[in-house]
């Protein structure tokens, strides 16, 4: 085995590598590691800039006080969500990823690993370490899996994107910013005052 080849066994190939959720076991990263459609994508080593955590912190604990004794549960990074297509045995998983923010409302897609199948809604807060490669391939990924809700924060810009899926596609709102109420298709009767929720937001 040549030099080259032993690289790509030692670090997978982001290009060309057809990975399962049984190699992701085997990985020893500081990395976030993640596998879209069995390619490895690392986020940064470094910890998430501190305006990455206040709103992940902020936004999880109100989505969990809201559905507190409800059947939906919502749980934060890091948390494996995997997507099985025709098996659920590990070598046959080729799209594993860890929200920032995930809500499943079946209890049946929940074990001591994580999550097994689409959540109802997937938060992802941007910062330095999302590619636009990686968002591109989530977008496609959460769609074509099934997710109902899927919110993007960009919170420099205090502004959010909803997709709501609609007959399989993905369907925007308008740029919600500052002074918008933000209501959920997917979790009934929660609202989300922006600019109260950004006014400590630094």
């Amino acid at each position: 085995m040549n030099i080259k080849n032993q690289d790509r066994v030692k670090e997978p190939d982001i290009e060309y590598g057809r990975y399962s959720y049984a190699d992701y076991l085997t990985w020893q990263f500081k990395e976030v590691v993640e596998l879209i459609k069995g390619r490895r994508f690392k986020k940064a080593a470094a910890a998430p800039k501190r305006i990455h955590q206040q709103v992940s912190l902020k936004l999880s604990t109100k989505f969990y006080n809201y559905l507190e004794g409800q059947k939906c549960q919502v749980y934060d990074a890091p948390f494996d969500v995997r997507f099985p297509i025709k098996s659920r045995e590990d070598d046959k998983i080729h799209d594993v990823v860890q929200p920032d923010i995930c809500v499943i409302c079946d209890p049946e897609k929940l074990d001591e690993r994580g999550c097994i199948g689409a959540p109802d809604l997937i938060v992802e807060i941007l910062s330095p370490g999302n590619s636009k490669t990686e968002l591109k391939h989530k977008f496609s990924l959460y769609e074509s899996q099934g997710v109902r809700e899927y919110w993007v924060i960009h919170p420099e810009n205090q502004d959010l994107l909803i997709y709501t899926l609609e007959h399989g596609k993905y369907i925007p709102s308008r740029l919600l910013t500052t002074g918008d109420l933000v209501e959920s298709a997917v979790i009934k009767g929660f609202a989300l005052d922006l600019e109260e929720f950004f006014s400590d937001i630094e």
